[in-house]
């Protein structure tokens, strides 16, 4: 997980949720993003979607 960008953490993250897939991975995409402390992005990105 520390192999990827922030940015690509984050359009997984995005796509995970758009694609359904499993919750689990979902919570580690966005512990991750937590871990990060990359949550102000998601909130801006997510004006957009």
């Amino acid at each position: 997980m520390q192999s990827l960008s922030d940015e690509v953490l984050i359009e997984s993250y995005y796509k995970a949720i758009q694609m359904n897939l499993d919750t689990d991975f979902i919570s580690l995409l966005k512990s991750e993003i937590d871990r990060r402390r990359l949550k102000d992005q998601i909130k801006s990105r997510m004006d957009y979607i």
